[in-house]
């Protein structure tokens, strides 16, 4: 079952960040950003479907590389809020 960000769900300020300005507030490439490692934390969220999973794959810093872990590890980690902002 494919799904998609709804940003709405995340509130009316929500929006895709310009790439330059991700790269240099995570200290990540494009297209390699990881929720974790960043160079500060950064609010982050997490799907409530992803915790139907018992493991989930994120980015590990680099392009094409990727982390296989928990979803509770990585919400624990991150310091994420879990809810729901995808729609099917």
């Amino acid at each position: 079952m494919a799904a998609q960000l709804d940003l709405k769900a995340l509130g009316k300020r929500a929006a895709i960040a310009d790439g330059t300005k991700a790269e240099r507030a995570t200290g990540y490439v494009l297209g390699g950003i990881s929720p974790l490692g960043q160079r500060r934390p950064l609010p982050t969220t997490l799907d409530a479907s992803a915790l139907e999973h018992e493991t989930i794959h994120v980015s590990a810093g680099r392009r094409g590389l990727e982390l296989e872990l928990d979803p509770r590890d990585l919400a624990r980690l991150t310091g994420a809020e879990t809810r729901a902002v995808a729609r099917l």
